[in-house]
């Protein structure tokens, strides 16, 4: 594991992997603010850092890993107002959703997945030490701010420094502010507000800033240090920045070790955004394709890319997983044990040692996979397997896969895709039409089973086999 390379965004060059505790890796990212369904962004870091994890494990390292969900602020507050439900009601719901999102993504649950609510004595008690220090003060508004100036390294990670920022373009203009970089740890509570969102504090009743309550769980789950910590590039600044200003500022040591970013995504290669109106759920995606397929379009681009989403591209990563899937399917993996010296399984631990390039890895699965088909070997097949499921792929029997059986009843326009039955029942009048030497029929049976997306693959000795498209 000594040559595992990791990008750590705080050096911006690729750095070796070397943990706190030897064998034991602490790993936090930033999850969900769970205010509506989750989208492709969102997908993005789970599946990212569900591939690391992935990684991380099966190099042999004790991997503890922290997800946090937030489900305390504005966004929420309003949303819940506008519903006329309570916050936890509304939560409740989002988190679920997340929940069963990410399961079809192949998302591993992480190891701690700590609310923000369940930790606001955490937040208090750090928000009093950075008091203590001289680096929080309360404004005349009633809000604790975090005075940025007064911390020494503000904008190491992100590379900004305060005299190149501007007031109101990433941060909010408060007069309560003593300088408008300042940000808010603690807000006063206002009396529009829900009483479920104000805690009692030594500042007066009010509620948890975003930023605080990510330092607060890391610290209790993981230490006042930890290895690895991640989440999507737009968070590199303010929120990671303000974390390290928060933390360290606190303990008067380093935060983190390594931190990791994903790349943007984008749609028709135009930013996603909603007020754009290329701004897509995971679940409406999934109507469209197979969960599988999502992911393996995800990891097929390295986490540090931009990321273009286009149906086209959806429809060729099908198309590629398709190909691993029929090697799989015409040679059946034999039992015995995963050879890790085997010579694509050593080139995958380069490739994934390398900043986790799982692009290269991939490419790698289609060279076994070609080796797969041409020598009919099934500890090959075992090796393809085995170095998909590494990356959360090729776990399902082929023919799952090939014939669309976990995707639903529907196909992309909506409309409703035709059973396994019927299919067989096309299959077989289409036969009979051969033996009766009625060509034109099978072959417009063939034609319209296509049209309905389903492939026909004729075998020797008569056999016809279908997948869909």
């Amino acid at each position: 594991m000594s040559n595992l390379k990791i990008y750590n965004t705080l050096a911006r060059a690729k750095q070796s992997f070397s943990p706190i505790v030897p064998g034991k890796v602490r790993m936090y990212v930033c999850g969900m603010t769970v205010y509506d369904y989750c989208h492709l962004g969102h997908a993005r870091v789970m599946v990212v850092f569900d591939m690391v994890q992935r990684w991380l494990r099966q190099s042999g390292l004790d991997v503890t890993y922290v997800r946090n969900i937030t489900d305390i602020d504005d966004k929420i507050i309003r949303r819940a107002v506008e519903n006329g439900e309570t916050i936890s009601q509304l939560t409740t719901r989002f988190i679920t959703a997340m929940d069963e999102d990410a399961q079809a993504l192949g998302v591993q649950k992480p190891d701690h997945e700590p609310r923000a609510t369940d930790y606001v004595p955490q937040m208090l008690s750090l928000i009093g030490k950075l008091e203590s220090k001289g680096l929080a003060y309360k404004a005349t508004d009633g809000d604790v701010n975090y005075s940025v100036r007064d911390f020494v390294g503000y904008g190491k990670l992100s590379g900004k420094s305060l005299d190149d920022l501007r007031a109101g373009e990433r941060v909010d203009i408060n007069t309560g502010k003593r300088d408008p970089l300042d940000f808010v740890l603690w807000k006063a509570s206002r009396e529009t507000e829900p009483e479920e969102v104000k805690w009692v504090s030594p500042w007066g009743r009010g509620r948890p800033g975003w930023h605080i309550e990510c330092s607060a769980m890391a610290e209790h789950l993981l230490g006042e240090q930890f290895d690895i910590h991640g989440g999507g590039q737009d968070l590199q600044f303010p929120h990671h920045e303000n974390e390290i200003a928060q933390s360290e500022g606190a303990s008067g040591h380093k935060f983190v070790n390594y931190w990791m970013h994903n790349g943007f995504i984008r749609v028709d290669n135009e930013k996603m955004s909603k007020s754009l109106g290329n701004f897509f759920t995971i679940r409406e995606v999934l109507k469209k394709y197979d969960a599988e397929v999502v992911r393996f379009f995800i990891l097929r681009a390295h986490y540090r890319s931009q990321l273009n989403y286009a149906d086209s591209n959806l429809d060729d990563a099908k198309n590629s997983l398709t190909r691993l899937y029929t090697a799989l399917k015409e040679v059946t993996p034999d039992d015995a044990p995963f050879d890790p010296n085997e010579a694509h399984a050593l080139r995958t631990v380069d490739a994934m040692n390398d900043d986790f390039n799982t692009p290269s890895a991939i490419a790698i699965l289609f060279d076994l996979a070609n080796e797969v088909n041409k020598t009919k070997s099934a500890g090959l097949a075992r090796q393809l397997k085995a170095l998909g499921g590494s990356l959360g792929f090729l776990a399902r029997v082929p023919d799952d896969f090939l014939k669309g059986r976990s995707v639903g009843e529907h196909n992309t326009d909506g409309a409703v895709s035709l059973s396994e039955e019927n299919i067989q029942l096309k299959i077989d009048a289409r036969l009979a039409a051969k033996k009766a030497r009625d060509f034109s029929t099978a072959d417009s049976i063939r034609a319209a089973l296509l049209a309905d997306g389903v492939l026909l693959e004729d075998k020797p000795g008569g056999l016809t086999e279908w997948r869909r498209t």
